[in-house]
């Protein structure tokens, strides 16, 4: 069964794939030959992992699935949530975006916060949502030179170092996109009996 990522990152094509083994092959973006910047026009994760399987599905005719991630804080109300990437503006810096939440948690005990990740499939045209989610707080500082994002800010329930400490084994074994993914080919195994 092939199944089109709706992404171009290397990284995340190959996370999934290693989880597929070799059960489903996993196509990029590029390799249905989409260069488009898909569309995320919406106000929740859910809605713009959505809109992105739908663009793929509707215009290349291909089973399709999409994520789309946020860090999600409680004492700022939710933030940065749909925004994570462009927390601290358009340009998506994620330095920017860290020292930013680190200024707005300023002398803030509550610190608690995580990561959710929702996948969003359109197969034969239906729709389904996987959700996963990994519960933690922030740091004092950034902690940590392994990972991207927030991960040296993270510090997952359970543990005393950042995503950004652990090794990318640990991590993927206990992140938000790894439970997502691991629903998502759940449901896909399920499909194939």
């Amino acid at each position: 069964m092939e199944l089109v990522f709706a992404t171009n990152n290397k990284h995340k094509i190959e996370e999934i794939s290693t989880m597929a083994c070799g059960k489903f092959r996993i196509l990029g973006l590029k390799d249905i030959g989409c260069m488009s910047d898909l569309p995320e026009t919406h106000s929740t994760i859910e809605e713009n992992a959505l809109e992105k399987a739908l663009y793929v599905y509707s215009h290349y005719g291909k089973n399709c699935f999409s994520d789309d991630s946020g860090l999600f804080v409680d004492v700022l109300g939710g933030k940065p949530g749909v925004y994570s990437a462009r927390y601290a503006g358009p340009q998506k810096d994620s330095n920017d975006n860290n020292q930013l939440l680190l200024k707005n948690l300023d002398g803030i005990n509550n610190r608690k916060a995580c990561f959710r990740t929702v996948i969003a499939l359109v197969f034969n045209g239906e729709k389904y949502t996987f959700v996963g989610v990994v519960e933690g707080k922030i740091a004092l500082q950034p902690v940590g030179d392994n990972g991207f994002g927030y991960d040296p800010l993270f510090i997952p329930d359970g543990y005393d170092k950042t995503f950004a400490q652990l090794s990318a084994e640990e991590k993927n074994s206990l992140s938000h996109r790894h439970f997502a993914f691991e629903k998502l080919l759940n449901f896909l195994n399920c499909c194939k009996k």
